[in-house]
């Protein structure tokens, strides 16, 4: 599911890093199929993961809870005095905003709701604002507030007031996003947080990494401003990016036992601590899947729980190196489905790395260099 966010660490004083730390919690994806009504609201609801894509430094800790069966999410304040929201780290998109006040979707009244007359640092901008993710979209208009993350104070921050919310959001624990992707992708030209981060002098590096911890364990972490060596062995590997919207990255080639089985002569593909899945283009996801011994059901793959041991590594090469994804890491269990593989989906050519493939990877996202770094995550 879109809606799957990541992030990580502990790092001394000296490092200038602001790092959040997270932890597991109830999807909505089971709350809905407790209640039998999973199967309703991906059919009403379809699921599109690619529809978003068409000086003075401090050290601060939050803890965080994955949300959606995937995703991450940790708390910001707004306004002063502060009002806090719980917000999902996407790399796959790059606005902030919340629920406002003047929303009255279902979803919004089931989260926290931003109340501008209460703060005396809020100055309204009043442009419109329209966002498309995965689960569907919110509407709203903009604003201007001091957003603090971790303690990082960020002054004038333009953000996202809500006034309609898509209705799967009313199932997430989390109120809102806060993007991470380049200025250009931003709706609305809103400067994102990260970008003001770096103007306003609160870190000490343009670039911020990420830790997604795997199953229920805690501790995921997004460090601003540095990277945490505790989080990942061997060697980093820095790939160029191909367009600077996303960080969006040339994959040479997906192999499976020694063959090339999908991305043939190279492909496109986004890095997206905002996606759950990976997901790729439907011919490349059946071709892997016939590997895997998988079979498609309303859009799931899914394979027998009895031969997840003998599944072989899904392969992503990039930039000379192999990044393995092992059953462990691409196969889990579902209430209902059995065991369901990490894989999805869509129609287009581009390719979505997203939690599944993060967990296995602690990512680096460096603007100065306009580069995205991979090491082996622990």
């Amino acid at each position: 599911m879109k809606w799957a966010f990541a992030v990580f660490a502990m790092v001394s004083l000296s490092e200038c890093l602001v790092q959040f730390s997270l932890e597991k919690g109830k999807s909505a994806r089971e709350v809905l199929e407790e209640q039998n009504a999973w199967e309703t609201y991906r059919q009403k609801y379809p699921y599109k993961p690619t529809a978003k894509f068409n000086g003075l430094s401090a050290v601060g800790s939050e803890s965080m809870t994955n949300d959606a069966g995937l995703s991450y999410y940790g708390v910001i304040s707004i306004g002063t005095p502060p009002q806090s929201f719980k917000v999902i780290f996407d790399t796959g998109s790059s606005n902030l905003w919340v629920p406002s006040i003047y929303c009255t979707s279902a979803a919004c009244n089931k989260h926290a709701k931003f109340n501008p007359g209460k703060s005396r640092t809020y100055r309204k901008d009043g442009k419109p604002l329209h966002i498309d993710y995965g689960t569907g979209s919110m509407t709203g208009f903009l604003g201007y507030d001091t957003v603090t993350v971790a303690g990082l104070a960020v002054t004038n921050q333009i953000f996202g007031l809500s006034q309609t919310e898509a209705p799967f959001m009313k199932y997430m624990q989390t109120d809102g996003i806060l993007g991470l992707a380049y200025p250009s992708l931003s709706a609305s030209s809103a400067t994102p947080v990260f970008d003001n981060m770096v103007k306003e002098g609160l870190v000490e590096q343009d670039l911020f990494s990420v830790y997604l911890s795997s199953n229920n364990q805690g501790g995921s972490v997004v460090t601003f401003g540095g990277v945490d060596t505790n989080h990942y062995s061997g060697s980093i590997t820095w790939i160029p990016l191909s367009h600077e919207l996303y960080w969006q990255i040339t994959v040479d080639s997906i192999t499976v036992n020694g063959q090339v089985v999908a991305c043939y002569g190279g492909c496109q593909a986004i890095v997206d601590t905002g996606t759950s899945l990976v997901v790729g283009p439907q011919s490349d996801i059946d071709s892997i899947s016939v590997w895997m011994g998988a079979f498609s059901l309303n859009g799931d793959y899914i394979v027998n729980c009895n031969d997840v041991g003998q599944l072989p590594d899904v392969i992503f090469n990039i930039n000379g190196q192999q990044f393995p994804l092992p059953a462990s890491a691409y196969v889990s269990e579902s209430q209902n489905y059995g065991c369901l593989t990490g894989f999805s989906a869509e129609g287009g050519n581009l390719w979505i790395l997203g939690d599944v493939f993060l967990r296995q990877y602690y990512s680096i996202y460096n603007r100065d260099q306009n580069v995205v770094g991979l090491a082996k995550a622990r």
